[in-house]
Parts: C-alpha cells; sequence; structure tokens
C-alpha cells in the first residue's frame, strides 16, 4: 500500500509539472530561442528555407504559397516564426497586429531582376537603367515613395513608352507589398514595377505585367513565357546556375517574425485632443466613439491642419482620399490610423426641388454609363490631377447656384492658378452643361452648406458631403457618387505607428465586436473599397470559362476514348487504356504546369486556354470510364432485340443503348464535373487570375485571414450549386420516369 501510494504521489507531481510546462509561455526574443527544431513558415519557391538552415541547421522548414500566409500561420501559432525580407515583414506588421520582427537578421540579402542565361541585352539594360536612376536621383524618391516610415507607399507614378521595340513580358507575385502588389483601379505596382517600367521605356517597349505564383516565376522565365521577372527575389548561386541577375537594386535583409511578447502589446490610451470640422460626420463619429477625449472643432480645412501642426490638436480625423495633397505640402504630417469608417457622399437637395435632385441622379447614371465618371475617378484620385479638363459649357437655361468649400482640398475641391478645380467641380461643371445652365460656385463654411440649400440660397451643395439619416430629415441627398474613407493623421515627429492605437475607437480596438458589424466592415473592406468586388466578378468569370470548356473538350474527347477502349482493335484498346491511366494517375496541377512549360514553351499562349486543355484532358479520362461502365450495364438483351427489331447496329446504339447509359452515367458525371470546377483553383500557378488567386490578391492587400476564403467559398458553393441544378434539369429530361413523375407533378399542382 506505501509502494502505491508514493507512486500514486510521484504520477500527481509528475503530472502537474507536465501540465505547469504546458502553461509556460515561451516568448522569442532572439534568434538562438528558435534553435532546437522550432517551425519555420517559409513561401515556396523562395530561397528563405535555405537561409534559414544556413543559420538554425535543425529548423523544422514548412511551405505556404506567400509571405502574408506565412505571416498568418505564425500569429495563429501553426509556426513559431517566420522568415523574409524586411521591407514586407515591415509592411505586414504594420498591418497585422500581434507580431514582432527580431532585431537580429538571418543573415544580409539583396534583390535582382532576372531574366535567361542567353539573355545578355535585356541584362546590359537593367544594370543600365539602375545605374541612371540612381545617378539622378529617381531612385532615391522611389525608396521615399515605396518604404515611407509612416502611411501606405505610393503612389504608383506615371511612366510612359511609345512601344514601338514591342512588349517586354515582365513576370511578377503580385501579392508582396511594396515590392509588387494589385492596387485599385491601378492594377499592379509597386517598387519593382517601377523599375521594370524605367527597363521597359530605356528599351524603347511596352511593358506587360503577368502576375503569377511567386514559385512559378522561375519556370515561367526558363520557358519563355515573360522575358524577366521580379518580386523581391533574392539573388542565390543556386538561381544564378539557371538565370541571368541583374546587379542588386535593393539591399536589405532577411528578417525574421514571430509572435509578440505579450507584454510588448500595445496599451490602449486615448487621445487628448481630436480635431474634427464642425458639421461634418467627422464630428458626429468623434463624439459618438470617442466620449472620454476632448474634441476640437473647425471651421475650415486649414485652420484643422495649423492646429495640428502647432500641436494644439494631438490629431485629426480627415478624409483618406484627401490626404496626397496635403502630406506633401505638410512633411511632418503623415497617416496614423487608416480607414477608421467608410462614408457615402452625395449632393444635397432642398426637398422642395426634388426634380433637380431626379435631373442629378440620372447625369451621374449617364456618366458612369459612357466611361466619364471612371476618367474623373482616375484624374482626380488615382492620379492626383490638378488640371481640368474642357467641358463644353451651355447657358441658355439660366445659372446654377452650387455651396461648396473652396478651400476643402484636392482632390474634391481646391484652387489652383485662380481657378477652381477638382472632383466635385468637375461633376458640377459636366451637370451644368447637362442642365444647359452656367456654374455659379458660392462658397461658405461646411457647417452653412445644408443651412445654405434648405434655406434657397444655393440651388444644391457639394463639398465630399456624407449621406446620413440625421441629415436627410432636413435635405434631400441624391444617389451616391463616391465612396469615402476616413484616416486618422498626426504630427508625426511627435507621434509614430505605436501611438495608432491610442487614437482607435474603442469598438475598433476590441476583440469583441458585434458579429454583423464584423462582417459589414470586412464586407466593405474586401469588396467595396477600391472596387475590388470587380477583381472577383473577373476571377468569377474565368473560373466559369475554364470550367465550362473544359466540361465540354473533356466530355467530346471521353466519348473518343470510351469508343477507343470499347474497340475490336487491340492498338486502339491498349491506347485508351494507356490514355487513361496516365491522365488519372497525373495530378491535374503537374500535368497544368507540364502543358504551359514544357509542351507549349516556345508558344506564347493565353494561359486560359492552356487551363481548359488541362483540365479537359484529364476530365476525359474519368468521364470515358463512367461511360464505358455505363454502357457495359445496358444488358446484350437490349442490342439484340434492337438488331431483331430490324435497326442497325448504329441506330440500336443511338435510340435503345444511349438513352438508358446516360440515366447511368448523368448522377457520376455531375459529381466528376463538379470536383473538376474546385479542381480549377490550382490555375494561378500559370498566371490565370480566377476566383482563388482574387482572393489571395485581396488578402495581400487587406490582410484579411477570414473573409477572402468566406468570399472564395460562397462563390465555388454557388456556382457548384448552380451547375448541378442545371445538370439536375438535363438528367430529368433523359429519365422517362423522373420526366413523368414532374409533368403529374406540374399537372395537379
Amino acid at each position: 500500500m506505501k509502494i502505491t501510494c508514493k507512486a500514486a504521489l510521484q504520477c500527481l507531481l509528475l503530472l502537474f509539472a507536465v501540465t505547469g510546462c504546458q502553461k509556460e509561455e515561451h516568448i522569442i526574443t532572439s534568434l538562438s530561442m528558435l534553435e532546437g527544431g522550432k517551425t519555420f513558415a517559409v513561401p515556396a519557391g523562395t530561397a528563405a528555407d535555405q537561409m534559414v538552415l544556413d543559420r538554425i541547421p535543425d529548423a523544422r522548414i514548412i511551405y505556404f504559397n506567400n509571405v502574408l500566409h506565412c505571416a498568418l500561420a505564425v500569429k495563429e501559432g501553426k509556426a513559431h516564426a517566420t522568415a523574409y525580407d524586411l521591407p514586407v515583414l515591415a509592411n505586414i506588421q504594420a498591418k497585422l497586429e500581434g507580431l514582432n520582427i527580431l532585431d537580429e537578421f538571418i543573415m544580409d540579402d539583396q534583390y535582382g531582376f532576372a531574366v535567361r542565361k542567353e539573355d545578355n541585352r535585356l541584362k546590359e539594360a537593367m544594370d543600365r537603367v539602375l545605374s541612371r536612376i540612381q545617378e539622378d536621383g529617381t531612385y532615391v524618391g522611389m525608396l521615399d515613395r515605396w518604404f515611407p516610415k509612416q502611411g501606405d507607399p505610393g503612389p504608383m507614378p506615371q511612366i510612359t513608352s511609345g512601344g514601338e521595340n514591342g512588349i517586354l513580358n515582365f513576370g511578377t507575385a503580385a501579392v508582396t507589398e511594396p515590392m509588387t502588389y494589385v492596387y485599385a483601379n491601378e492594377g499592379v505596382i509597386g517598387f519593382d514595377i517601377e523599375y521594370a517600367a524605367y527597363i521597359a521605356q530605356d528599351l524603347g517597349m511596352q511593358l506587360n505585367i503577368v502576375d503569377m505564383e511567386f514559385g512559378a516565376m522561375l519556370p515561367a522565365l526558363i520557358s519563355g513565357k515573360v522575358d524577366m521577372i521580379g518580386a523581391g527575389l533574392s539573388i542565390t548561386e543556386e538561381r544564378a546556375k539557371s538565370v541571368l541577375f541583374s546587379e542588386p537594386y535593393y539591399k536589405g535583409g532577411l528578417a525574421v517574425m514571430v509572435r509578440e511578447k505579450p507584454q510588448q502589446a500595445k496599451q490602449a490610451k486615448r487621445a487628448k485632443t481630436l480635431g474634427v470640422l464642425l458639421g461634418s460626420t467627422h464630428e458626429e463619429y468623434a463624439l459618438t466613439h470617442y466620449p472620454d477625449d476632448r474634441i476640437q472643432q473647425f471651421q475650415n480645412v486649414p485652420d484643422l491642419l495649423v492646429s495640428l501642426r502647432q500641436g494644439k490638436s494631438d490629431a485629426a480625423m480627415y478624409t483618406r482620399e484627401m490626404l496626397a495633397p496635403v502630406l506633401k505640402e505638410n512633411p511632418d504630417l503623415g497617416i496614423l490610423a487608416d480607414f477608421i469608417f467608410y462614408e457615402p457622399i452625395g449632393a444635397v437637395f432642398s426637398r422642395e426641388n426634388d426634380s433637380l435632385r431626379l435631373q442629378f441622379n440620372a447625369f451621374i447614371q449617364q456618366i458612369r454609363e459612357n466611361g466619364i465618371y471612371d476618367q474623373m475617378v482616375e484624374r482626380w484620385v488615382t492620379k492626383e490631377g490638378e488640371e481640368m479638363p474642357e467641358i463644353e459649357k451651355h447657358v441658355e437655361n439660366g445659372i446654377l447656384r452650387v455651396a461648396m468649400v473652396t478651400s476643402m482640398g484636392l482632390p474634391f475641391i481646391a484652387v489652383s492658378h485662380g481657378n477652381l478645380v477638382g472632383y466635385d467641380v468637375e461633376i458640377m461643371k459636366r451637370f451644368a452643361s447637362y442642365l444647359g445652365k452656367e456654374f455659379v460656385p458660392v462658397d461658405m463654411p461646411f457647417n452653412s452648406l445644408l443651412l445654405a440649400v434648405a434655406t434657397g440660397k444655393a440651388d444644391m451643395a457639394v463639398s465630399c458631403i456624407t449621406i446620413t439619416e440625421e441629415r436627410a430629415k432636413t435635405v434631400a441627398f441624391s444617389d451616391k457618387y463616391y465612396d469615402c474613407s476616413v484616416s486618422i493623421i498626426a504630427d508625426m515627429s511627435r507621434m509614430n505607428r505605436d501611438n495608432a492605437a491610442e487614437f482607435m475607437p474603442s469598438e475598433i480596438q476590441s476583440e469583441k465586436k458585434d458579429f454583423f458589424k464584423k462582417i459589414s466592415e470586412s464586407f466593405q473592406n474586401n469588396l467595396v473599397h477600391e472596387d475590388r468586388y470587380k477583381l472577383v466578378l473577373d476571377g468569377l468569370a474565368v473560373t466559369v470559362i475554364i470550367s465550362i470548356l473544359a466540361a465540354i473538350l473533356g466530355t467530346l474527347l471521353a466519348g473518343v476514348v470510351c469508343s477507343m477502349r470499347m474497340s475490336a482493335s487491340r492498338f486502339a484498346t491498349s491506347f485508351a487504356k494507356g490514355y487513361i491511366g496516365f491522365f488519372r494517375g497525373t495530378p491535374v496541377l503537374v500535368l497544368l504546369m507540364i502543358i504551359f512549360y514544357v509542351v507549349f514553351a516556345s508558344v506564347q499562349i493565353n494561359p486560359v486556354l492552356v487551363a481548359v486543355i488541362a483540365f479537359g484532358l484529364n476530365f476525359a479520362a474519368y468521364v470515358a470510364e463512367i461511360f464505358r461502365t455505363s454502357i457495359n450495364s445496358i444488358g446484350k438483351g437490349q442490342k439484340e432485340a434492337g438488331i431483331a427489331a430490324g435497326f442497325t447496329r448504329t441506330q440500336t446504339f443511338t435510340h435503345i443503348i444511349l438513352p438508358q447509359a446516360l440515366r447511368h452515367a448523368l448522377p457520376v458525371y455531375k459529381g466528376e464535373f463538379i470536383s473538376m470546377v474546385k479542381a480549377t483553383s490550382v490555375v494561378g500557378y500559370i498566371a490565370v487570375q480566377d476566383v482563388t488567386r482574387v482572393s489571395d490578391i485581396i488578402r495581400s492587400r487587406t490582410f484579411d485571414a477570414f473573409f477572402p476564403l468566406l468570399i472564395a467559398t460562397v462563390i465555388y458553393l454557388a456556382l457548384s450549386w448552380l451547375l448541378t441544378w442545371l445538370l439536375d434539369k438535363i438528367e430529368i429530361s433523359v429519365d422517362p420516369k423522373r420526366k413523368t413523375i414532374r409533368t403529374m407533378k406540374e399537372e395537379t399542382v
């Protein structure tokens, strides 16, 4: 009994010790703590894995498609650390909470563009351009633009090239901000894209950006699908055996990101003073969401900015789209917190003047349809223009008095060389011309705009005015003509990114947000902002095109293979067996890459067509067997009866065997078709932007680990349901029994 008690006590002590060890948190603060078999998440196709193993030989490597997925794996505890280039990790750390970059590097690193071994001409051009932009100061401007200490990188400058010498195909993986990433309507931008554009300009060529998975870049270059590649591509001896590298255009280091220390987590402190425009939605939002802070109201933008620069306000709310000129003219100011909330913008009208409001809505609809609206957004918001286009004037119907704040600032309203310019100004001038009236601006403070319209002092008002229910009680709003986002800015000589949490409203800081509010914000950020829904629609169209064309090709080919498989010819039967065995035994991703990078290596072919061919060949192998087993399931007596009734063999097959075989084949065919649709998610490896690839692009911009994947899931579910429903209809139409039952049900109803 004593021995038993002693053993039990030892077991309890051991259990306590093990439990205690499990609860102990080991926070990683140095590279030495990552020794001993710790797990590193690295992007597939990069040199990060070898660099990690050179420094930490016992590290366990797990691979992900891109660096964002690696960072998310670290945050979620699936890996102890990720290693990648410092600029990219710093960009992620700034947007994704709970992560920390160690001070010590794995090793120094340098980036280069790569070309094929024999392409010395392009190699020389890359080096020549690099030398030129470093000498004339362009390179320094690139560093300032793409690696800001605070705020978002960019914007992309306009770099024109005549293209008289052909097209320069540049392969990149546009998910590594700030090197190369997708932004709004501008497409792929970044440090590498700007460098590539200068190279194309030097060669007199048109730059064509081919976005693909990082791991597919080297095969694409070697096979001739692109002329050069770059996406924060590290120069290594191993890669240099296969390609020519440019001179290093960026020198950095391979940094390590780990989960943040609990004690290092930023403590939420509230702003002491927050500046807002009087009468704006910023004021309303601040009073509601910052109850413990002092809110300072200002009549106009200049007063707000002066207060900020003089330190009378700790921070200020400002419309995100208007920040570029403000930050340019005030270098000490910077973005402290991005995207606090979004606001729909509309024009204001008197409730007694509904006809004018309806005319404005019709006008907005017209310019959206004829492309003028998109041109305006590009001119004022995307390219940050400062010059008004020529607008035809018509003044035969009187005047249009428009209340506005002329000191608001670009891109909406500003005074340049004595003339009003900006997005809102152009809309009003075009609307006045549309009405045949003279545009007459009425300058006034922001908080007087609604009153001016309500009392008839102006016919309407614009000045980036947010549509709200409260305002709609006294005035009438047009349909929205723009979506603005709101940021918080501060004097960065006194603040830094660590202060951002102090200025975030409590419900944004809290992890216990209302579920539906989270979904709403995610929807806005992932789909509405920067018109990202257009990317999703484009990706959906590509997925549908590939799926349907591959199904048609595969079904036709399956019929041929099936007939060969059932042929009396030994050669035809052997060929069909070999075809089915090969394509069923080869993973579709491997097949896809072989066809694109090997079979069509020397042919410039649309990757969507390659995807159709690959999936069609793969689909045919499965469907051929479905057809064969369905035909064999029909008894021989059916065939004999048909021939006895005077039918030929072809007529017997067409009118007797085939209808019955289809009833057996369609249920299995339907499942195989849906499986093929879902398998198309791998086409991103050959530079096709389908639904899955688009979700990765959106994740790389929003750093939302959940919602883009949810979007892709919902799309695939909806697509599968729709295609299943269509195939069910076909299945019923070829099954007499089910067709009769459906007819009887319809007659009963």
